[in-house]
């Protein structure tokens, strides 16, 4: 909530701490030249602008110190891309010159004001230089952290010029039909403005977006924070040229952090491999928990071959961070961090702290080279492996699209073929997932092959297996599985669609497999390597 006051006579406050309850000193930029003190041990608060005058004696908080840690590194979060220190020390915030501090005092004392208000404050008072305080009511957001957290940069958003973000239909752009836009999605990126009602998204940052005066009467957030209350962005911490200068990785491991201070601010690193290797890279916005809880960033990671050539860009849709796992030439590398929009928000507000952990090492597997036919309805895998170790595990992995792939099958460690009835007469992708006794992945080339000819058989087996016998039916069914001379081995019933039997407790041999069904009685011969 906000009051907009207008007068131009401000009267000094009396502002004295009345209690010795002891909160943690909390900084997350000594360095700014500008300050919000979050004030959780109770204040005495003295204003003409506040309960008409009359005294205020605001207890504490309520919260614990966890609970206080959490809604700091939230309000933290929301602030990092600006030259200015949310605290909790108040010597700090009395050492910060009057025209450039405020304090936001987080009390459960709120019979003072409307039922149902959480917070209230003045818009743009942080540069009022008296010492205005703003309220935050933590016993009517329940002493959440998150809550807490997200309604303190709410009113903070109010002492620095905002006004709260709508939420408007295509039919009527006058009226809102959310005064504070509750944002959109679920989940990660489940995501809500900052000045709008964000205590139950997961996700939340500043906004340009419409106000409650209109739909076309917007409000770029960022613009106003820094340009009307004294204090800027901070200094960018790394460029985004690519070239002799870019900041390098450590060899073979790494952990980077830094801040995507801007809208295009863009972060730049780069890597040399001296042999094919295997690349992970994981880079995390900041949190406060799982899911990315109090992340402002929307991680999107460019990958470049060279100053001019871009192999691929990272922007998941679900999650905020991005995971990279990929083998990669002998050569020199480059990669760019920098904030991403989702299904749910643009790229405007993503801005805030990162983390890069990665590792890169020469490949135990040096080639997989994977081949095939269709013969009958039936198609042939076979391939190469070229490794200096032992490999562990072969898995055969299918795809629809040739984009996202599933296990079909584990061949054995020493196999080199495997062949296959597909379940539906269409184009199937393959692909091979090599994994050495170091525990590294290679996958190996695409191939796609073409089912031709109708297979009139309800039920399709891979008669070449390992650990297990797959079974691709049209209909439910049962199966015997016995030996060659006709003794029963094991038995058991099948539903429609792909199944997997396991075989890993029969011999190396040949087997008789029967399925059937009130339509079909069908035999196949299978053979255990």
């Amino acid at each position: 909530m906000k009051k907009i006051f207008t007068s131009l006579i401000c009267t000094a406050l009396l502002l004295i701490s009345f209690s010795a309850f002891s909160v943690p000193k909390l900084n997350s930029f000594p360095s700014a030249t500008a300050t919000i003190f979050l004030d959780f041990d109770g204040h005495y608060v003295q204003s003409t602008f506040w309960n008409s005058g009359n005294p205020i004696n605001c207890v504490a908080s309520g919260m614990t110190d966890p609970q206080i840690t959490e809604a700091f590194n939230r309000v933290a979060e929301d602030f990092r891309p600006f030259d200015v220190n949310i605290t909790t020390d108040s010597t700090v915030f009395l050492a910060t010159p009057l025209s450039k501090r405020i304090r936001i005092i987080i009390t459960s004392t709120s019979n003072w004001t409307d039922p149902g208000t959480t917070g209230i404050s003045y818009t743009g008072s942080f540069i009022w230089g008296d010492d205005t305080p703003a309220f935050v009511f933590s016993d009517r957001l329940l002493y959440s952290p998150k809550k807490t957290g997200e309604c303190i940069s709410h009113e903070t958003g109010h002492t620095v010029g905002l006004s709260h973000q709508s939420k408007y239909n295509a039919i009527d752009c006058n009226t809102p039909v959310e005064p504070y836009s509750t944002g959109y999605g679920s989940g990660e990126t489940g995501w809500a403005p900052i000045m709008g009602n964000s205590l139950n998204r997961n996700f939340s940052n500043w906004n340009d977006g419409p106000t409650p005066y209109g739909c076309t009467v917007t409000q770029d957030n960022l613009t106003t924070i820094t340009t009307q209350n004294g204090f800027g962005y901070r200094v960018d911490d790394y460029n985004e040229t690519l070239n002799g200068s870019t900041v390098a990785f450590a060899a073979n491991s790494f952990n980077v952090n830094g801040i995507i201070t801007t809208n295009t601010d863009k972060d730049a690193f780069k890597f040399t491999l001296n042999s094919n290797s295997n690349f992970h890279i994981a880079t995390a916005p900041f949190s406060v928990g799982a899911a990315c809880s109090g992340a402002n960033l929307d991680i999107v990671i460019e990958l470049y071959s060279s100053p001019t050539t871009l192999i691929r860009t990272y922007n998941p849709i679900t999650t905020l961070g991005v995971t990279v796992d990929t083998v990669l030439n002998a050569g020199t590398y480059y990669i760019k961090i920098m904030g991403g929009g989702n299904s749910n928000i643009g790229s405007y507000g993503s801005l805030g702290t990162y983390t890069i952990t990665g590792s890169f090492s020469g490949l135990p597997i040096h080639d997989v080279r994977l081949s095939g036919t269709a013969d009958k309805g039936k198609h042939n895998l076979s391939w190469k492996i070229i490794a200096d170790e032992p490999i562990k595990t072969i898995e055969v992995q299918t795809s629809n699209d040739g984009t996202n792939f599933t296990k079909l099958a584990d061949a054995g460690a020493t196999s080199t073929k495997f062949s296959y009835l597909p379940y539906k007469n269409s184009t199937v992708f393959y692909r091979l997932k090599v994994t050495s006794v170091l525990d590294q992945n290679v996958y190996s080339n695409t191939i796609a092959l073409k089912t031709e000819g109708g297979d009139q058989r309800l039920f399709r087996v891979s008669t070449l297996v390992t650990n297990e016998i797959i079974i691709n039916a049209d209909l439910n069914y049962q199966y015997r599985i016995s030996d060659m001379n006709g003794a029963t081995i094991s038995m058991g019933t099948g539903l429609k669609g792909t199944n997997r039997v396991n075989a890993s407790n029969l011999s190396r041999g040949m087997y008789i497999i029967q399925l059937f069904n009130d339509i079909q009685n069908q035999t196949e011969r299978i053979i255990r390597q």
